[in-house]
């Protein structure tokens, strides 16, 4: 969520007659008494020009309104007097980062409250996963009592000249439980939260009263409302933390049970719209039921027993007719790597957290990616044991995107025949026969996925073109009306029927998934000096070049793309020091292990920005295979 404090108190109340919680970002009536105490602000002559000192700040609250009142009017850079440690009532006020320009990114900052005034019980999070949901119900507390109180709502008036600013950004989750840095609670109980704002300005001269409306005045209020214990819906975060705990058990379950995926009686499955994650409204959405003979019983820590359509380890396919549920049935198993808010639906939809959704991608470029297993024999002799490409086609990209998957470790494929290339998926007896063996370099993936199964990679696909999948499937689950049947037996008795089909002969081997090791991602910077940024959800600018994520389909937050960007930088950084010839692999590994051990701070370090969610080794894998400067080589070809 874009927020933060939106005006300036009781100055604009007086002037302007107030407005929603008291006037363009006033202090709202009725909640003075967790106001900390300010003298009356003396605005100082404006347009003057700031050639004060750039060192950090720090004291008490009393004497950063000082600070405010000192430098309102100056120029712009007289900001950075507040930066350093501000010590409020009950908590700290740290401004990490200064912001240049009226128009740069936000100002960083972070609030620390102590274990005895945050007064959280060590219960809601004394393992990893209740830490994460805790964090979460906060981060969406504090973000609703600041867009509450008109905390998020930016200024812009008057052109250049005018007044512009404001806003309290707290970087709000969507319907995901995820790691994030917005909220960070330490094993001893001390709350920080992270948020930025946009300090205020008229042309680049200060506003301190303003600011000190924001700082002084607001921020006391989102803390009382939005950090402490006390003040906190204490049913819903238990709620919240149990569902998020249950989500996790159920996923941790599956390996036990021989399953890849979960998917709960009752789980609402439909998403408000194409462009919300939302659920559908009850009242229109079909809840989901297993059938009967693929159903499976979990007991959970919180809910108890709970029943739903276990999906076996193996080859399972999903089919129906058109508009009937099959590609929703599989988005949700595609979501179901992440843990879901109470009232998603997908609550009770859990996946083997490896699970990587594969697809074709005309045009990515592939770098020395040993593709095989699938493709060989082309024209003019190119090699597919390395392959390159600046342009890959459907088929190329398709089988690069599988085998990078394998690389780093995935032991579950997500496949929807709505996003393949038809000539990698299957080639019918037809065309076999028009097309000689030896001239067609294509081994489709029919013929592939029984060898996969066999060194332990499951495949969920959605078919609903092609049965010739049915002879390779060892389950098939029909979408009909968005209810689920169980069509294993008549799938097989139609193999029966119709006799073997020639594209499903499976190899005997899958061949090898070679390991790569990055020699450099950019020829640019090679430090953390190269800028990057996060242009949205599926854009990162890395230097001088785009990396288009469209295609990695479980990214699910910009927040992730973000952390994803620092990781690429990161990565970049320690080519030339401790990851050195290390695999693809190795590195995401490694990065994993950090973050588990340090945070996402790990990814940039000091910088103690609020606005990362965790990405999987997956996705950070998959951005640093489509940077189109990327240069690898191959560590071995020896894994069959």
């Amino acid at each position: 969520m874009s927020g933060g404090g939106r005006g300036r108190g009781w100055y604009y109340k007086q002037k302007y007659g107030g407005g929603r919680a008291g006037g363009r970002g006033g202090r709202g009536g009725g909640q003075q008494e967790y106001q900390e105490e300010q003298q009356p602000f003396q605005q100082q002559p404006s347009g003057s020009t700031y050639h004060g000192s750039s060192s950090a700040g720090g004291g008490t609250s009393s004497q950063l309104a000082d600070v405010l009142r000192r430098i309102d009017g100056k120029g712009y850079g007289a900001f950075k007097d507040i930066q350093g440690q501000w010590a409020f009532s009950n908590f700290s006020l740290i401004v990490d980062h200064v912001q240049s320009d009226p128009f740069a990114q936000p100002s960083r900052c972070r609030v620390q409250v102590p274990p005895e005034v945050a007064q959280i019980p060590a219960e809601l999070y004394r393992t990893s996963t209740r830490k994460t949901a805790l964090c979460d119900y906060i981060t969406r507390k504090f973000g609703a009592v600041v867009a509450a109180a008109g905390g998020d709502v930016r200024t812009q008036a008057g052109g250049w000249q005018g007044e512009k600013g404001g806003e309290f950004t707290v970087d709000l989750p969507g319907q995901q439980v995820l790691e994030r840095t917005s909220i960070l609670i330490s094993k001893e109980g001390t709350l920080e939260a992270r948020f930025s704002i946009a300090l205020p300005a008229r042309g680049r001269t200060v506003l301190g009263e303003w600011a000190a409306n924001i700082l002084i005045q607001n921020l006391p209020r989102y803390v009382h409302q939005g950090l402490l214990y006390a003040q906190q819906d204490v049913a819903a975060i238990q709620r919240h933390v149990a569902c998020v705990e249950d989500t996790e058990a159920l996923r941790q379950a599956l390996p036990g049970l021989g399953l890849v995926a979960f998917v709960g009686n009752g789980a609402i499955l439909p998403r408000a719209s194409g462009a919300s994650d939302g659920p559908m409204p009850a009242s229109e959405a079909i809840p989901f039921e297993s059938p009967e003979s693929l159903a499976v019983e979990v007991r959970l820590p919180n809910r108890g027993l709970v029943r739903g359509l276990g999906i076996k380890a193996g080859v399972s396919l999903i089919v129906g007719g058109g508009f009937h549920g099959k590609t929703t049935l599989l988005k949700a198993i595609e979501a179901g790597v992440y843990n879901k808010v109470p009232g998603d639906g997908r609550e009770l939809v859990a996946t083997d957290p490896t699970a990587v959704k594969v697809r074709a991608e005309d045009g990515r470029r592939v770098e020395a990616v040993n593709i095989s297993p699938f493709i060989s024999n082309l024209p003019y002799g190119r090699p597919t044991t390395e392959f390159r490409s600046d342009d890959a086609s459907g088929s190329t990209s398709q089988a690069a995107n599988i085998q990078e998957a394998l690389e780093v470790g995935s032991t579950t494929l997500l496949v929807d025949e709505d996003t393949c290339a038809t000539n990698f998926m299957i080639r019918d007896a037809r065309m076999q026969a028009l097309v000689a063996k030896d001239k067609e370099p294509i081994t489709p993936f029919i013929s592939k996925i029984r060898a996969l199964a066999g060194r332990g990679v499951s495949c969920i696909l959605v078919i609903g073109g092609s049965g010739d999948y049915f002879e390779v499937a060892d389950t098939v689950v029909c979408m009909e009306a968005y209810k689920a049947r169980d069509v294993t037996k008549e799938a097989h008795d139609i193999v029966k029927r119709f006799g073997a089909v020639p594209a499903a002969a499976s190899s005997a081997e899958y061949g090898p998934v070679t390991q790569r090791m990055p020699l450099r991602l950019t020829g640019q910077d090679s430090g953390r000096g190269l800028k990057v940024s996060t242009r949205s959800k599926a854009l990162i600018s890395f230097g001088e070049e785009d990396i288009d994520l469209t295609a990695v389909e479980q990214l699910v937050e910009k927040s992730q793309t973000r952390a994803v960007a620092d990781a690429l930088q990161l990565i970049q950084a320690r080519l030339g020091t401790q990851w050195r010839g290390k695999a693809l692999s190795t590195i995401v590994a490694a990065l994993d292990a950090e973050i588990d051990s340090q945070g996402l701070d790990a990814l940039a370090p000091r910088m103690k920005f609020g606005n990362f969610a965790r990405p999987r080794r997956f996705e950070i894998a998959a951005a640093v295979n489509r940077l189109r400067s990327l240069q690898m080589q191959q560590l071995t070809r020896s894994d069959p």
